[in-house]
C-alpha cells in the first residue's frame, strides 16, 4: 500500500468528504460514489464585486494627531469615536470568490437482478495528483480517473470498464448563480457561461464573467445531447474534458475564445499524452521532497480510519504526519503555480460555498490566513509557488498608495485587515477589527521570506525592495513619538482581532491603542530588512540613515506582569484570554526576534503566553490557532508540545478529506467551515520540527518528538539557498547533507553541537552524527 495516497472505502456524501484537484487556477473537489460522481468546480478569478471609487476622507494628519492625543492621554472612548468618524469606511462592492458550477455524472445502475454487493474504493494519489475510483461486483469493474492539468490548463477524466460496452452515464452541469446558463452543442459538448454575482458582499449586479465547455468523447457506444445533458450509452471508454476562462483583467475578444481553443487542443492531443504531461509537470515540483517517519505503516487502513485512530490517542502512525506534510505540498502545487493569476485565498482555490454566504468572505485576510497559506512554501521546496503572491503584493502596494495619502496624509502605501481582487486597501467597516494598520506589511514580509531562501538578487532588486521601500516610506512618515516613552510607535491600530481592558478587568472593552506589539515587530522587520537591502544594493543612502535612526527608537519586546509576552505596548488585561489570534508570536515564528538561544527570557515569555491561552476552558479552538501553537513550540524546540498540537490539528480539526476547518460558532462560523490555512500551517509545523533556519543558522531535527524516533527526509530548504537531507535513528542524527546553491557562511546546529560551514555554490556537504564534515 502507498503511504502517500488518501483512500476511502465509503462514498463521499458531501463536499467535506470529496477529494481536491487543482491546476493553479481551476479547482475541483471530486465527490465519488458507486453510481454517481460530482465535481465541485471553482476558478480563482471568479469573483463578485468590482473596483469602487475610494470614498472621500477628511482630516489626514490633523485628525490623526487629534485622536492620538486622546489615546496617549488614556481617553480611549474619544479616540475610538474619532477613529470611527475618520477611519471607518462603508461596505461597498467588496465581493467574494464564488464556486463556479457542479459537474454531475450519473452512471447507469444494473438491473435489480444483478445488484449484489460490490467493493468500492476512491483515492487521491499524491505522487501523481490523480483521483481514482473503482467499483466492482461479480459482473464488471468500473474505473474512473480525474486530474487537473497545469500543463494543458483543463480538468480531464477517463471512464472505462472491463466489460465491452460497460460505460453508460449522463452528464449535466448545475450552476450556483442565477445567471448560469448551459446549452448542448451538436458535437457532444456542453457550453456554459455565468457571472459571479451575490448579494451578501456586493450588490448582486457586478462580478467576473466565465465561459467554458465540457466535452465527452467515447470509444464504442454513442454520446448524444438533450435537455441540457450529455448521455453516453454502451461505450468501452469515455473521456471528459472541462475548460473555463474568465474576463478578469482580460480583453473580451481574447478570453471568450480561449477555453474553446484549449478544449480543441486537448482533444487533439488525447488522454494518454495529457496524462503523461500532467504527471511530468506535477512531479517536477512534488518530487523535490521525500519524507519517511518511523518504521510501521498504516497505509492498509483508510484515511478516515487513521484520523480516528489518532484522535483516540494512537501514536504508532507516524507516516500519517508525513502524508499530511506531502498533502500540504500537494495543495500548494495544486493551488499556486508560478503562472497562477492570483494567490491562494481563504479556501485556496476551492470553494465549498459556506464563507460566501456568511459575514465572512472567501477573500484575502491579511491578519494571518493568507500569510499562513504560504508559511510552508519555501521550506518545503516550492519557492516558485510564492510568485503569484509576490505579484499580488505588488498590486496591493500600488492600490495602497491612495489609501496612505487620502486616509493618513502619508507617503508610501498601506493596506489593512483584508483585501480582494479589486484593489481594496481601506480598513474594514468596523474599526474594532478593521483597523489593523500593518496587515499589508505583514503580507509583504513574505517577499522577505522568498528572498532569504532564494538569495535571488534580481527578485530583491526588482520586486521585494521596491515594495518594501515604499512600505518603509509610509511608516517613517506615519509613526509618532510616544510622549511618555519616547518610542516611535504606530497607531491607532488593533492587535488582530483581540480586545483589552485599558484599566482593569471588567472595565470598558476596547480594541484600538497605540503601538501594538505586532505592529512594532513588523515595522522592525521591515526597517531592518530595508536597511540591509540598502547596503547590499548600494543605493538610497539617505533612506538608510533614516532607517538607522528609526530602528533605534522602536519599542522593545516586553514581558507582562503574568510573565507573558506582552500583546500591547501597555500591559493591558485581556478581555478575551481565550482568543484564537496570537499575532505577536510573529516575533518567534516566522520571525526570529525571539529565539531560545539569543533571547531566552523572551522565549520563556512566549511559552507563558501560549500556556495561558491553552489553559482557557473556552479556548477558540480553530485550525490556524492549532498551527500557531505547533509553530511556536517547534521554534522553542519543544518537540512533544509541537507534536501534541499538530496531532490535534489532524485528528480534531480536519474533515475526512484532511482539509482543515474552523469550528462552528467561532468568529461567526455557522457550521464547521473549511479554511485551508490549517493545512499549510500544519505542513509548516512538521517541516519546522525537522529543520529550522534563521540568522545564518541551520538547526537539524530541532523539535523531534519521541513518536518520530526514526526517519529520513530530503529536499527541505534552508535560508541562504540550500537544501538539507537528514537521517536519524532512536531520536539521534545519523547523518545530514547540505547542498548549497549560493556561497555563504552557515552555523550548523544539532542539540548542543555547532559547527561553522564556509560554503561554496554547487557543493554537497555531508556531516556525521557529531556534525563533523565528511570529506568525499
Amino acid at each position: 500500500m502507498d503511504d502517500f495516497t488518501l483512500w476511502y472505502s465509503t462514498p463521499a456524501v458531501n463536499w467535506s468528504q470529496g477529494l481536491p484537484l487543482g491546476n493553479g487556477r481551476m479547482g475541483a473537489v471530486v465527490m465519488a460514489s458507486p453510481h454517481r460522481e460530482v465535481w465541485s468546480m471553482s476558478e480563482v478569478t471568479y469573483w463578485s464585486g468590482q473596483t469602487d471609487p475610494e470614498p472621500a476622507f477628511k482630516g489626514g494628519k490633523v485628525t490623526l494627531e487629534e485622536m492620538r492625543r486622546h489615546f496617549y492621554a488614556g481617553n480611549y472612548d474619544e479616540g475610538d469615536r474619532l477613529a470611527k468618524q475618520y477611519l471607518q469606511p462603508n461596505k461597498q462592492n467588496f465581493g467574494t470568490n464564488l464556486g463556479l458550477c457542479e459537474v454531475v455524472i450519473q452512471f447507469s445502475e444494473e438491473s435489480p437482478d444483478h445488484m449484489e454487493a460490490g467493493s468500492f474504493r476512491r483515492e487521491l494519489d499524491l505522487n501523481q495528483a490523480l483521483v481514482r475510483t473503482v467499483w466492482r461486483n461479480n459482473h464488471t469493474t468500473l474505473n474512473r480517473e480525474v486530474f487537473a492539468s497545469h500543463a494543458d490548463d483543463l480538468v480531464v477524466s477517463k471512464v472505462w470498464s472491463d466489460a465491452s460496452g460497460g460505460v453508460s452515464f449522463t452528464l449535466g452541469l448545475e450552476g450556483g448563480a442565477e445567471s448560469f446558463q448551459c446549452a448542448v452543442l451538436n458535437d457532444g459538448t456542453l457550453e456554459f457561461k455565468g457571472q459571479a454575482t451575490e448579494n451578501v458582499h456586493s450588490n448582486g449586479k457586478c462580478g467576473v464573467w466565465a465561459q467554458g465547455y465540457v466535452k465527452v468523447v467515447v470509444s464504442g457506444g454513442t454520446v448524444t445531447g438533450g435537455n441540457g445533458k450529455l448521455t453516453v450509452a454502451g461505450a468501452d471508454e469515455a473521456w471528459i474534458y472541462f475548460t473555463v476562462s474568465t474576463d478578469y483583467r482580460r480583453a473580451e475578444a481574447a478570453w471568450r475564445k480561449e477555453s474553446l481553443l484549449t478544449l480543441e487542443k486537448a482533444v487533439d492531443k488525447g488522454y494518454p499524452l495529457l496524462r503523461r504531461d500532467h504527471i511530468g509537470d506535477y512531479s517536477e515540483q512534488y518530487d523535490k521532497v521525500r519524507i519517511h517517519l518511523g518504521t510501521a505503516s498504516k497505509a492498509d487502513l483508510s484515511t478516515d480510519q487513521r484520523i480516528r485512530m489518532l484522535a483516540r490517542g494512537g501514536s504508532d502512525d507516524p507516516q500519517l504526519f508525513a502524508m499530511f506534510l506531502q498533502y500540504g505540498r500537494y495543495l500548494t502545487i495544486a493551488g499556486s503555480r508560478a503562472n497562477s493569476p492570483l494567490p491562494l485565498h481563504l479556501q485556496g482555490i476551492w470553494n465549498d460555498g459556506e464563507a460566501c454566504r456568511m459575514g465572512w468572505s472567501c477573500d484575502y485576510h491579511l491578519d494571518i490566513n493568507t500569510q499562513m497559506n504560504y508559511y510552508p512554501t519555501e521550506i518545503t521546496n516550492l519557492g516558485d509557488s510564492h510568485l503569484p503572491l509576490a505579484r499580488y503584493i505588488e498590486d496591493l502596494a500600488a492600490a495602497g498608495r491612495s489609501t496612505a495619502r487620502n486616509l493618513y496624509g502619508s507617503e508610501g502605501w498601506v493596506a489593512h485587515v483584508f483585501s480582494n481582487v479589486w484593489g481594496f486597501t481601506l480598513p474594514g467597516w468596523d474599526t474594532s477589527w478593521g483597523l489593523n494598520v500593518t496587515g499589508g506589511l505583514w503580507l509583504a514580509t513574505q517577499l522577505i521570506e522568498h528572498y532569504e531562501y532564494s538569495q535571488d538578487l534580481v527578485f530583491l532588486e526588482k520586486t521585494a525592495y521596491p515594495v518594501l521601500k515604499e512600505a518603509a516610506a509610509f511608516y517613517l512618515d506615519y509613526m509618532s513619538v510616544h510622549p511618555q516613552y519616547g518610542w516611535l510607535v504606530t497607531g491607532p491600530s488593533n492587535s488582530p482581532e483581540n480586545h483589552f481592558y485599558p484599566d482593569h478587568s471588567g472595565s470598558t472593552v476596547h480594541q484600538l491603542s497605540m503601538g501594538t506589539t505586532l505592529d512594532q515587530i513588523l515595522v522592525r522587520e521591515l526597517f531592518e530588512f530595508c536597511l540591509k537591502s540598502v547596503e547590499l544594493l548600494n543605493r538610497d543612502e539617505e533612506l538608510g540613515r533614516k532607517l538607522k535612526e528609526a530602528i533605534a527608537k522602536l519599542p522593545p519586546l516586553q514581558i507582562g506582569k503574568k510573565g507573558q509576552l506582552q500583546e500591547w505596548l501597555e500591559d493591558y488585561e485581556e478581555a478575551q484570554p481565550e482568543h484564537r489570534h496570537m499575532s505577536h508570536l510573529f516575533a518567534l515564528y516566522p520571525g526570529h526576534q525571539i529565539t531560545p538561544d539569543r533571547t531566552p527570557e523572551l522565549g520563556s515569555a512566549a511559552r507563558v503566553m501560549m500556556q495561558n491561552r491553552m489553559q482557557q476552558e473556552e479556548l477558540e479552538d480553530v485550525e490556524f490557532t492549532a498551527a500557531l501553537f505547533g509553530l511556536g513550540f517547534a521554534r522553542l524546540r519543544d518537540g512533544e508540545m509541537a507534536y501534541k498540537h499538530i496531532s490535534h490539528l489532524i485528528s480534531g480539526l480536519c474533515f475526512d478529506n484532511l482539509l482543515t476547518y474552523s469550528k462552528s460558532g467561532i468568529a461567526g462560523a455557522e457550521t464547521n467551515i473549511f479554511v485551508i490555512d490549517g493545512n499549510f500551517g500544519g505542513t509548516a509545523v512538521i517541516a519546522e520540527m525537522l529543520l529550522q533556519s534563521y540568522a545564518g543558522e541551520i538547526h537539524l531535527l530541532p523539535a523531534l518528538p519521541q513518536a518520530w524516533s526514526k526517519g529520513e527526509v530530503s529536499g527541505l530548504r534552508a535560508k541562504g539557498n540550500a537544501e538539507v537531507d537528514a537521517v536519524w535513528e532512536n531520536g539521534e542524527l545519523i547523518s545530514a547533507t547540505i547542498r548549497t546553491f549560493s556561497p555563504g557562511v552557515f552555523t550548523v546546529c544539532r542539540g548542543g553541537l555547532r559547527t561553522t560551514l564556509h560554503a561554496e555554490a554547487g557543493v554537497n556537504y555531508k556531516f556525521n552524527a557529531q556534525l563533523e564534515l565528511l570529506v568525499p
